[in-house]
């Protein structure tokens, strides 16, 4: 079985490391486990007993670094550990001022990373050499992998699960959680000039209506007239709190359907473009490569069953 090993510190983010362990234990495909270099550690309310000392790392396929106090020393010997998984290949993913434990390891030197937007002038600052990203959910490097702060670090946890396991068992895990599937990593964290509704509010009846009609052929006048604003004013409002245009959107919903049916059925190629909302297979099978970065049927053989 898959193990994923939490690695928590004194000054850990009890929600950061609770994430984790909710998203890959329900799915009853992983074995999740808190480790760390002390057995005891403090986070600001409550003292938390650690079963596994660090050696749990040398077995662990996925390490999860979840947020800590940004002005932590991280020890030595959770430095090397962290090094020596990522030598034998394990992924190593954080969540929020993770990062920062992760960027004292020296391995996202030269790579784009992200973490919560308040926390990412200084990651830029006492990090250079580091991408920052301070616009996105979550960074997937492959074998590296940082999410921006609270919910975030469920859309990272569901999209590993994605990775590993296919898009029907991360719905699952993420109908568990009560969380939308449909957050994708290059989604804003919603830090842009506020809308006059709570951020994020104002398009959710339109996503949800979007995601019912998918299979339509929806042009952007539709969703306009859907959300009651011009189209001019619905592309800005999208961008500001989605970070994408609604067309993209809508090409991700559709693949996000397709990708269920190709696991969940034995319909054809064609027929499944079709049902989605796709003018031609062609087209669908372009868009869906473009999005899932493999083919429909090698997406199929993957993870049917």
């Amino acid at each position: 079985m898959h193990t994923v090993a939490v690695v928590v510190m004194d000054s850990v983010v009890p929600f950061d490391f609770a994430v984790p362990i909710e998203a890959f234990s329900r799915t009853g495909l992983y074995r999740t486990e808190l480790c760390g270099p002390k057995r005891t550690v403090k986070s600001e309310l409550f003292d938390l007993k650690v079963p596994h000392g660090l050696e749990l790392l040398s077995d662990a396929d996925t390490v999860v670094l979840p947020g800590h106090a940004a002005d932590l020393v991280v020890p030595a010997p959770v430095v090397e550990a962290v090094r020596a998984a990522a030598a034998r290949g394990a992924r190593i993913a954080s969540i929020c001022s993770g990062t920062f434990v992760f960027a004292a390891t020296g391995l996202l030197d030269g790579l784009r990373a992200t973490t919560h937007w308040l926390a990412a002038p200084e990651l830029a600052e006492r990090y250079p050499e580091i991408d920052v990203d301070p616009n996105v959910l979550y960074v997937d490097n492959g074998q590296f992998l940082t999410s921006a702060g609270a919910a975030a670090g469920l859309d990272l946890c569901l999209h590993m699960i994605r990775r590993d396991h296919g898009s029907a068992v991360a719905a699952d895990a993420a109908r568990l959680a009560v969380m939308p599937l449909e957050r994708e990593g290059g989604q804003a964290q919603f830090i842009v000039t506020p809308p006059a509704t709570p951020q994020g509010a104002e398009l959710e009846p339109l996503l949800r209506w979007m995601e019912e009609h998918a299979e339509r052929d929806l042009t952007l006048e539709d969703l306009a007239r859907q959300a009651g604003m011009s189209t001019r004013t619905l592309n800005r409002r999208f961008r500001e709190q989605t970070g994408t245009t609604p067309v993209q959107w809508l090409h991700r919903a559709r693949v996000r359907r397709a990708q269920h049916l190709l696991e969940t059925t034995k319909d054809s190629v064609e027929l499944i473009a079709s049902r989605v909302g796709f003018g031609s297979a062609t087209a669908f099978r372009d868009r869906f490569k473009r999005i899932a970065g493999t083919s429909p049927q090698s997406y199929r053989a993957a993870f049917q069953g």
